[in-house]
């Protein structure tokens, strides 16, 4: 469908979408860019692709073989000048939630980091708080908190809940394989206590953010070492070792494939 002409070119619905396509690519890329040495590249790399069109379009044949030879070395140029900005794209891609549909996640290995963390936390009666995302993130929580982006890990965990720690107060925020951020301010729980037991401030938030995101919420008691987790508001305490690793493993991955199995199955029933 040509929505209008100018002079001899035709411009058609087809060419709009393709437009705002190329357009929304190269916005995204100088968003990932932004603030690095990459961006003025960039932005060079942009001005030689104006200038080849530009050429072509008015038939400048030397400055369009000049463009051409250019154009025929730039992807070359391109991974090997944009390296870091690239697996950067790649990872934000790769945690999209809808990206991450198709994935399958390997967390065995940061529950094992988690595990150990939590299990040395507790012997040392050491408080802590970890709060690992299964399904949307905690961007405005995250974004309460110190931002890290560190891979998970049992030495990083002790070092942030180390009572002389800055950071040791408030939650961590657990996503794939991530420390998103430190520190993060959570919402509290209503409950005050479950049964005799009148419930601290920090098994309160691990509750709270449980009822309104879903969340696996790992807690160590600073009074007694006991661990717990909270999962859709209900705390399960008093865990062992083996437990928490079993607790993690049956919410995290083998809830995951259980989904699958039953998107799977109803697919198939339709069909």
């Amino acid at each position: 469908m040509e929505l209008f002409k100018i002079g001899f070119l035709s411009f058609s619905l087809i060419d709009l979408f393709d437009i705002a396509v190329v357009s929304f690519i190269f916005y995204r890329l100088y968003i990932v860019m932004r603030g690095t040495i990459a961006a003025q590249i960039f932005v060079g790399l942009v001005v030689i692709i104006g200038f080849s069109f530009l050429a072509q379009a008015i038939n400048l044949k030397a400055m369009g073989w000049l463009m051409r030879t250019l154009t025929d070395i730039w992807v070359i140029a391109f991974v090997i000048l944009f390296q870091p900005e690239i697996r950067r794209l790649l990872s934000t891609i790769a945690r999209n939630r809808i990206v991450r549909m198709f994935l399958r996640i390997d967390v065995d290995e940061s529950i094992e980091e988690i595990s150990s963390a939590v299990v040395d936390l507790a012997k040392k009666k050491q408080g802590a708080l970890i709060i690992i995302v299964r399904g949307t993130g905690l961007k405005g929580v995250s974004e309460s908190g110190i931002l890290l982006q560190a891979k998970v890990s049992r030495a990083l965990l002790l070092s942030i809940f180390n009572p002389k720690s800055p950071l040791h107060d408030g939650a961590v925020i657990v996503n794939d394989r991530t420390i998103e951020a430190a520190r993060c301010t959570l919402p509290l729980s209503a409950a005050t206590r479950i049964g005799d037991i009148v419930l601290g401030m920090r098994h309160r938030a691990a509750i709270g953010i449980s009822e309104q995101a879903d969340v696996i919420s790992v807690v160590v008691s600073e009074e007694t070492g006991t661990i717990s987790i909270a999962v859709d508001g209900t705390l399960m305490r008093g865990l062992k070792s083996q437990e928490l690793r079993k607790e993690l493993r049956e919410r995290l991955v083998l809830s995951m494939e259980r989904s699958w199995k039953n998107i799977w199955q109803t697919v198939r029933d339709e069909v």
